[in-house]
């Protein structure tokens, strides 16, 4: 496994124990690993100052708040060279979740999530489609996501975690 040198593996288990869980109290994961509550912060703050860890998220079920519709949008520029542009206006549309530079059929991958096929027809429309750079787009809405998880970054099963 290639990994930055400063990352060692009680670093990788703890990311693993929060990945799995971020409600998992540092008393607990230190518990587990056999450390101090303290070496799991120290180790923690290293890595948010490296940028390993970015920031620290809930998952919503947009569903049970009235947004019904995850679509992603394929999106065609007319020069690879507005990406950084395109990508930044983007990014201030808040149904916009993901945004993706990509190789293949779309210059830009997006995700977005609506409340319904008519929010989702103006969000396309008046917000994404009227981007300067922006050629055409393509639309494939989500039916059901199977599966939603961060990659095991080691086998917590194996270590009895």
């Amino acid at each position: 496994m290639t990994k930055t040198p400063e990352i060692d593996e009680l670093d990788l288990k703890i990311l693993a124990i929060l990945m799995k869980d971020a409600k998992t109290p540092f008393s607990e994961i230190a518990k587990r690993l056999y450390v101090s509550g303290g070496t799991v912060h120290v180790r923690m703050k290293k890595m948010e100052g490296m940028g390993v860890v970015k920031k620290h998220q809930i998952l919503v079920d947009y569903e049970k708040l009235g947004y019904d519709i995850a679509a992603f949008i394929g999106i065609f520029l007319s020069s690879s060279s507005m990406y950084d542009i395109v990508a930044e206006k983007l990014s201030k549309i808040p149904e916009v979740v993901g945004v993706h530079y990509t190789t293949g059929n779309y210059s830009i991958f997006s995700k977005v999530i609506c409340r319904d096929t008519n929010h989702l027809r103006t969000v396309l429309h008046e917000k994404i489609q009227s981007i300067e750079g922006i050629q055409r787009t393509e639309t494939l809405i989500s039916l059901e996501e199977s599966t939603n998880r961060p990659i095991d970054l080691v086998q917590l099963e194996d270590l009895d975690l």
